[in-house]
């Protein structure tokens, strides 16, 4: 059953001028780590099949793919429904956001213990682009994409669609959406 989405179109172009900046910005360190990553067409690993994304930018690949998620199959489960046979992304440009940072080395913040109140930093890299290059925890911290901040936009973005569509969705909360059930024949 393909999923339901009620998004202005205004909010569709916010988040496709969202992932070109994105984009801009990941250019920038895909130059700088050039020797380590070894991303590319099929690699796929990281195509994660229960990915959930705000309703804002399923909405984009809504928009963007409407014979494939009308016609199409999804990719058998185990891996992300929008992989074709031979693990290539067959949304590429529509891609959501957490798809356009994998591979690069990623830090973020978050509370090593609520009593403590203390922050923490974690780094993290896919293994296949780990070696070629320092340790990831020794890469300044401009080195590493820092998730937090685009993803915050997304929420506020999202947040602002449901409190224009009224109180029944703000009473929802905001939800997420499963890549697979975008398909009519998602077979979930």
């Amino acid at each position: 059953m393909a999923e339901s989405l009620q998004v202005p179109l205004a909010a569709v172009e916010a988040v496709e001028a969202l992932h070109a900046a994105v984009d801009a910005a990941v250019s920038e360190l895909v130059a700088r780590h050039q020797d380590r990553l070894r991303c590319g067409r099929g690699c796929s690993d990281c195509c994660l099949d229960d990915l959930t994304v705000f309703p804002v930018e399923a909405a984009r690949i809504v928009r963007d793919h409407p014979d494939l998620l009308a016609t199409g199959e999804p990719h058998p489960p185990g891996a992300c429904a929008f992989l074709d046979a031979s693990g290539a992304c067959r949304i590429y440009e529509s891609r959501p956001y957490v798809c356009r940072t994998q591979g690069l080395p990623l830090r973020w913040l978050d509370l090593a213990g609520e009593a403590s109140g203390e922050w923490q930093e974690h780094r993290d890299i896919c293994p296949l682009n780990a070696p070629g290059g320092p340790p990831v925890e020794d890469l300044p911290p401009d080195a590493c994409w820092p998730l937090g901040p685009v993803e915050d936009r997304l929420a506020a973005l999202q947040e602002a669609v449901d409190a224009a569509a009224g109180p029944s969705l703000r009473a929802r909360g905001t939800r997420r959406v499963a890549l697979r059930r975008l398909f009519r024949r998602s077979g979930a």
